[in-house]
């Protein structure tokens, strides 16, 4: 009883640890994003932005797509598996939390036993036939001197925060991709009303050249090529059509349904384009799920250098057993029957082969790769939010330059058509003047939905409206 109670005493002492002390690696923060131009005058308190809103995406003022991206939470399977890994790393820190308690059971047995005839040190009056009845319990527990339980879970919590991490990442990736893919579609829509618009005006065009033809007014010359404008618009649409189908296709995966069974109409929506306030630089590492995923591998990490130096010390265990053990059932329960043992134990490997200095450089080069990690992502943070910052700037000038442009197109098409008409030019001013008209209003059809499709995904490289989980680590 005094070894039990030194080994008490000793654990009372159990606060050591052999994890160096956490320190994430130092990241120079920008003052303030380069890309972040006067075109941008949000501020991070601003109450009518989406980010702030409960669902970042409504900010678009599209209720179909509101309705999507509400499925990617329970029907995209890709979600599903991620969210079944968290679920599997907090089942693991359950298990590593058991180390932290005693080992608890009960036992009962109800045996015949024979004995051989020619054994050895067979003694008189030893009966060949017998039973064992025993009813008992027994209990273990580690006592965790140098940490290695303790590191464990913590490495094991760490492990299961970053897999939360991680299933929010992925959450926020789709949603993106959903409302990117969706803001393609509808641009599509767009193209599509535009092409089958100018096929008619172009039909009715070629319609009036071959009259002109036939009335000896133009020559082949001009129908050949209003056939030719009128073929080259109509193979477009098809073409916007054809992509319109895949993007349809890939809207009806996100949301986990068949493709055969998905559709969605066409139709011209007046999306409002979301200002998005970015904050300062300082605040972005902890808006990003997958930073914060990348920085709790790196606590993992350091705590499993703990766990593996811990190995290099004795293993303090103390366990006992006891209950009651006859001949028979009859009077099983009785102090005579009594048996017990309790005590602790030690095991010290002294030789391995250099296992354990193997385990110890393989936690610390998991350190070295966790910590290597963590700076990618945070660079890549950085990068893809000045990506869309820049985006956002440019495209923003350049569908000002392209809006001047589809005005001065849209006047030149008038003047050649009139002209034409009146027998001034030939056909080939007409075509040229149609041409570029349609290349630039569907250029800026174009660069609309890709300033949409930029607020989306700088909206996702400042981590949507994800908050961080906290935790004891």
């Amino acid at each position: 009883m005094r070894a039990i109670a030194g080994l008490l005493g000793a654990a009372a002492l159990a606060g050591c640890s052999f994890a160096p002390a956490y320190k994430p690696p130092a990241v120079a923060t920008p003052v303030a994003f380069k890309e972040n131009g006067p075109w941008q005058p949000a501020a991070p308190a601003d109450t009518q932005l989406a980010t702030n809103a409960a669902n970042w995406w409504a900010g678009f003022g599209d209720p179909t797509l509101d309705a999507l991206e509400q499925r990617i939470a329970g029907d995209n399977p890709t979600l599903a598996g991620a969210l079944g890994r968290y679920d599997q790393a907090r089942a693991y820190l359950t298990q590593a939390r058991s180390g932290l308690f005693p080992t608890i059971g009960v036992d009962a047995a109800l045996t015949d036993n024979r004995q051989s005839d020619n054994r050895p040190l067979r003694g008189a009056g030893q009966p060949d036939l017998y039973p064992i009845d025993q009813v008992g319990g027994s209990f273990g527990y580690e006592l965790d001197l140098w940490g290695r339980v303790r590191n464990g879970v913590r490495a094991g919590r760490a492990a299961a925060e970053a897999s939360g991490d991680d299933a929010a990442a992925l959450k926020l990736s789709l949603q993106a991709q959903l409302a990117a893919a969706y803001l393609t579609l509808r641009g599509h829509d767009q193209q599509m009303k535009l092409l089958s618009a100018t096929v008619d005006a172009y039909a009715q065009a070629n319609a009036m050249t071959d009259r002109r033809f036939q009335g000896g007014i133009a020559n082949a010359l001009d129908t050949g090529r209003a056939g030719a404008q009128l073929a080259e618009a109509q193979a477009q649409l098809e073409d916007v059509k054809a992509a319109r189908a895949l993007v349809e296709h890939a809207i009806a995966s996100l949301v986990g349904e068949p493709a055969s069974n998905f559709s969605i109409a066409p139709a011209l929506i007046d999306f409002t384009q979301p200002v998005v306030p970015v904050g300062l630089p300082s605040t972005l590492l902890q808006r990003r799920p997958d930073v914060a995923a990348a920085e709790r591998r790196m606590f993992a990490a350091n705590a499993t250098i703990g766990v593996t130096k811990a190995a290099f010390f004795p293993a303090i265990s103390l366990s006992g057993q006891g209950g009651f053990q006859n001949t028979g059932i009859p009077g099983l329960l009785t102090a005579p029957n009594l048996f017990w043992s309790i005590g602790p134990s030690t095991v010290l490997t002294l030789f391995d082969g250099g296992r354990r200095r193997g385990q110890l450089a393989a936690a610390r080069a998991g350190w070295e790769q966790a910590t290597a990690n963590y700076r990618a992502e945070v660079l890549r943070a950085f990068q893809e939010t000045e990506d869309q910052l820049a985006l956002l700037h440019h495209l923003g000038d350049e569908q000002v330059a392209e809006d001047r442009a589809m005005q001065q197109a849209a006047l030149a098409e008038r003047t050649a058509t009139n002209r034409f008409t009146k027998g001034a030019v030939d056909y080939l001013d007409v075509v040229t003047a149609q041409t570029t008209a349609l290349r630039i209003r569907r250029t800026a059809i174009d660069l609309h939905t890709r300033r949409l499709q930029a607020t989306v995904r700088l909206i996702a490289a400042i981590g949507g409206n994800w908050q961080p989980v906290t935790g004891g680590s």
